[in-house]
This record gives structure tokens, C-alpha cells and sequence, in this order.
């Protein structure tokens, strides 16, 4: 299951040197994780300081 970046995104940018498969993009008003791409590894929640990527639900 990826993981998707909520509106608490205050678009930093840490997350994405953080991605070890650059899954993570800007987009327009906030960073986008491609589900395609993520495994699931936890890496950008992990560093990121407002909890913004978080697991998806479904």
C-alpha cells in the first residue's frame, strides 16, 4: 500500500532526497507521492516534520 502526502504539507522538500526510489514530486500546491513507484518503506514520514505522508487508506 503507498503512501500519499496530506494537506499538511508545508512543501519543504525534505522528503523527496529522502525517497529511495523518487517516487515523491512537487505538485501544485503540495508534494505527490506516485503510487506506482512507492513500496511503502516509510522513509519520507519518518523525516518529514509535520507528518504529512501517510499511509493509504483503502
Amino acid at each position: 500500500m503507498a503512501y500519499v502526502i496530506n494537506d499538511d504539507c508545508i512543501s519543504c522538500g525534505v522528503c523527496v532526497d529522502e525517497c529511495p526510489v523518487e517516487a515523491i514530486s512537487e505538485g501544485d500546491d503540495k508534494y505527490v507521492i506516485d503510487p506506482d513507484l512507492c513500496t511503502d518503506c516509510g522513509s519520507c514520514a519518518d523525516i518529514c516534520p509535520v507528518d504529512a505522508p501517510q499511509p493509504e487508506e483503502g
